[in-house]
């Protein structure tokens, strides 16, 4: 059984984006490579800030929710600090 990953990338224009995916490094390709989320796409280029990893796909998809709900302000608290410091 594959492992479900929930992800979060920052957008050109500091935006937040959640996804789920499998391959996590290879969604990132897709969304910089302007094939991935509509969302995404007009906001290139993305970079990685926040992982979760080894979930089932139920899983990750309620956490996805989850963080799609929460305020811009608790989704910065999930990023880790040496991130923030890079920005």
């Amino acid at each position: 059984m594959s492992s479900w990953n929930v992800y979060i990338v920052q957008c050109a224009d500091q935006s937040l984006y959640t996804g789920v995916a499998i391959d996590v490094a290879a969604r990132i390709a897709v969304h910089n490579s302007g094939r991935g989320a509509k969302y995404t796409k007009a906001r290139l280029p993305v970079e990685l800030v926040h992982i979760e990893t080894n979930m089932n796909r139920q899983t990750a998809q309620r956490r996805e929710h989850a963080i799609k709900k929460m305020q811009r302000a608790d989704k910065l608290n999930l990023i880790d600090p040496e991130f923030k410091r890079r920005s």
